[in-house]
């Protein structure tokens, strides 16, 4: 009895002291199997990560040649060189939109498509941008942008919306004929001598393009009519040679809906338009006043935006960067509003709230982890924005559009290389990147936490 009971304990001690040697075994022991495994890990780290963040630092603290040591000189030179101030200014200009936008559109739509019968269809439309590469989005954009209505879509609808609003002119650039009697004041096109009732006027102008002649008929020399002065405004041009000048000749064509006014002492007595055939009749009261085709008949087309000039490129490129990431806010956000509560909705309508009240105080509070996330992506992706700004900013705006990581790129790479203002512009990246970081991942913490 007193063996069995001597004995019952020590059995037990013994199996369970194996126990835990095999459970040490199997959890933690043999650290040399642990490091073999994590070695090619931490090899790869430290040649990707830990080396070039430590040789950029060291890098920062010499001259152009690497030969002369100049401590946090070259950090000095970040706040003092005109072209990096810029490109810090336009940074700071890139992180408050270009987040800020693209999560306000991924939110919206997110949230008006989760009504609509068609909204995996939109977001699919939406999102399809992310799958084009920054150097195709530039590109696309950079036609987009382009001066040229003819070319850029941008400029083809302003210009469009422009005209509908604002009469464009009948005859951009036309001038008049040498040695017709006309001179030039401002844009205005004036006879030389006063006009007399019963002897027509002869006003030929050149330089007419044949696409504004679409409602022209053959020119007409007008006729002497009683109490009025007449006249005739043509195109002096026939084609293939031949005509004689300041003549009315068969083969030319009238300009009509040119204004024509009498001016008397600088005041305009009499105004009319030109008919199809380019004639004109003024009242009596134009007998000895002087013609004048005013500069509207003739002004330069309107030819839209200069987007990418330096004015508007900034915002011209954060807008292509939107295109493509409101896609992105949108399918993260939506994938939060589908594990959203309902029943929280339908609580707050049922105790009165409208709609907008239930997406300001109901909807985005209970998002606002998801948006966190989606806004602090993408600020430390617009921190590191190159492609875009390259290849859609022209050489003479390049400059006002530049940002930390093309300047890093022209300072170590570029006609002036100095590659220790390079290292010190991507170790201060690095810097403006490690906040965001710590935020993200103290948040990820507390999420884990709960």
């Amino acid at each position: 009895m007193n063996a069995a009971t001597a004995g019952g304990p020590a059995g037990p001690v013994r199996r369970g002291t194996g126990t835990l040697r095999r459970v040490r075994r199997v959890a933690g022991t043999r650290p040399w199997v642990a490091a073999v495994f994590l070695l090619p890990a931490f090899v790869l780290l430290g040649a990707l990560v830990v080396y070039p963040i430590g040789f950029s630092i060291y890098r920062s603290l010499f001259d152009a040649s690497g030969d002369g040591f100049v401590g946090l000189g070259n950090y000095g030179e970040l706040f003092t060189d005109e072209r990096i101030r810029i490109a810090l200014k336009n940074n700071v200009i890139w992180v408050v939109v270009a987040p800020t936008v693209a999560t306000a559109l991924g939110l919206i739509f997110a949230v008006l498509t989760e009504r609509v019968r068609w909204g995996t269809a939109f977001k699919l439309v939406v999102f399809m941008p992310m799958a084009i590469s920054m150097l195709a989005a530039g590109i696309i954009f950079r036609l987009v942008y382009d001066q040229d209505p003819e070319r850029g879509v941008a400029n083809a609808v302003w210009v469009g919306v422009h005209d509908t609003f604002a009469e464009p002119a009948p005859y951009p650039g036309a001038k008049p004929r040498p040695n017709a009697g006309l001179t030039t004041s401002g844009g205005s096109y004036t006879t030389a001598k006063p006009v007399r009732a019963g002897a027509p006027a002869q006003l030929p102008l050149v330089a007419v393009q044949p696409g504004d002649l679409g409602g022209a008929r053959p020119a007409t020399a007008a006729r002497p009519e009683p109490g009025k002065v007449t006249g005739t405004v043509w195109l002096d041009f026939t084609r293939g040679g031949g005509g004689s000048p300041n003549i009315v000749d068969r083969s030319e064509k009238g300009l009509p809906g040119v204004t024509v006014e009498a001016v008397k002492g600088g005041k305009t007595v009499a105004s009319t338009t030109t008919g199809p055939d380019g004639r004109f009749a003024l009242p009596d009261r134009a007998d000895g006043a002087l013609l004048r085709l005013p500069a509207s008949n003739f002004a330069a087309a309107y030819n839209g935006v200069n987007w990418l000039g330096p004015a508007l490129v900034t915002p011209a490129i954060i807008g292509a960067y939107v295109w493509m990431w409101a896609g992105f806010a949108m399918v993260l956000i939506a994938a939060g509003l589908a594990g959203m509560p309902r029943e929280l909705l339908e609580a707050a309508r049922v105790d009165g709230a409208n709609e907008w009240q239930v997406f300001r105080r109901v909807t985005v509070p209970l998002l606002a982890p998801v948006l966190i996330v989606v806004l602090v992506t993408l600020m430390i992706n617009v921190l590191k924005i190159f492609d875009l700004v390259y290849i859609i900013a022209p050489g003479s705006s390049l400059k006002d559009a530049n940002v930390l990581a093309l300047q890093l790129f022209q300072s170590s790479f570029g006609t002036d290389v100095d590659q220790g203002i390079g290292s010190a512009i991507a170790v201060f990246l690095l810097l403006l990147v490690l906040p965001v970081m710590y935020v993200n991942l103290r948040r990820l913490r507390k999420e884990r936490s709960r």
